[in-house]
């Protein structure tokens, strides 16, 4: 009898905690990330560590770049906003793999990089209003005979992309839809895919054009490169925000818009894009697209693509 009693209490005392277990998760996600942020004094900003010029590190390997920028900016409005003394800012690296799943599990409150805002993706998690538009281009060699501007050149030819990107894909989309007999040759990364197409491997590479120049900037020649103007397709790029939380997403809209229309992010664009920039000073000299003037003109947060044309 006694053991039925003490099995029976130790139930109801399991049964108990794991009551209010639930209801502080509950509460935790009714809180949402303004109450997080306001209770803990924190916010923590994933970011990649390669991306440049959106996300990289500098020579003292702290987070800088494009979007870490208007991240930062947004995170000294919240504090303003919350009416809090100091506001630590925490940095988490993220890839493409983890970014994702981080922000939906509450690890990470932003997400600072160079994140496609594609409608598939507004299952997991929102985007603040776009502050960058990508066009997908071609870079060659000056001397490899290619057309950067034009796909057909390429036909029977061997181009790369990044392994598991939407580049790669929409590569052999095009190459069945058009019937290039293009070899589609799978890279690493850029830097890989710069090395593919410095040593004849390939004709010519496909890839997100400030990547393209930020690589080709980078490299030991620059000069021996060109970098294609037309783009084959585009996709707005957006800080990623939690799915579902209305309160947060509606603040941190209102300062993206804010720092658009005081023309803080165009300043950061000619930072970054424009200007010898850390840790070698190098300068993408990317004019601003179309695109992007359309967007910072006319802020959305649309992942439809005909609203960048």
């Amino acid at each position: 009898m006694k053991i039925t009693v003490f099995k029976t209490r130790a139930l109801l005392t399991w049964a108990l905690a794991f009551a209010m277990s639930l209801l502080l998760v509950a509460e935790a996600a009714a809180a949402g990330r303004l109450d997080k942020i306001r209770a803990s004094g924190a916010i923590t900003l994933g970011h990649p560590e390669t991306s440049i010029p959106f996300a990289y590190l500098d020579a003292n390997q702290k987070p800088v770049g494009y979007t870490v920028d208007i991240c930062r900016a947004i995170a000294a409005a919240l504090q303003q906003r919350l009416a809090l003394p100091s506001l630590d800012i925490r940095y988490n690296p993220v890839t493409s793999a983890t970014r994702i799943p981080l922000i939906a599990n509450g690890t990470i409150d932003l997400e600072c990089g160079n994140t496609s805002n594609l409608s598939e993706r507004h299952k997991f998690v929102d985007f603040a209003p776009t502050t960058y538009v990508t066009h997908t281009v071609l870079f060659a060699r000056k001397d490899s005979g290619v057309d950067v501007n034009d796909i057909a050149s390429l036909r029977g030819k061997t181009v790369t992309a990044q392994a598991g990107s939407l580049t790669i894909r929409y590569l052999g989309q095009l190459n069945v839809e058009r019937k290039l007999n293009m070899a589609v040759m799978p890279a690493n990364d850029l830097a890989q895919m710069l090395l593919m197409v410095q040593n004849g491997r390939v004709s010519a590479a496909a890839t997100d054009d400030a990547l393209a120049y930020a690589n080709v900037a980078s490299s030991p020649d620059p000069a021996i490169y060109v970098i294609g103007t037309t783009g084959l397709d585009l996709y707005p790029y957006g800080i990623v925000l939690p799915k579902g939380d209305e309160a947060f997403k509606q603040a941190v809209d209102d300062i993206v818009v804010d720092l658009i229309k005081q023309g803080k992010v165009a300043q950061l664009y000619e930072r970054y894009f424009n200007s010898p920039i850390p840790p070698r000073n190098i300068n993408l000299h990317y004019p601003m697209s179309e695109g992007l003037k359309k967007a910072l003109a006319n802020p959305t947060d649309s992942s439809d693509p005909a609203a960048y044309r």
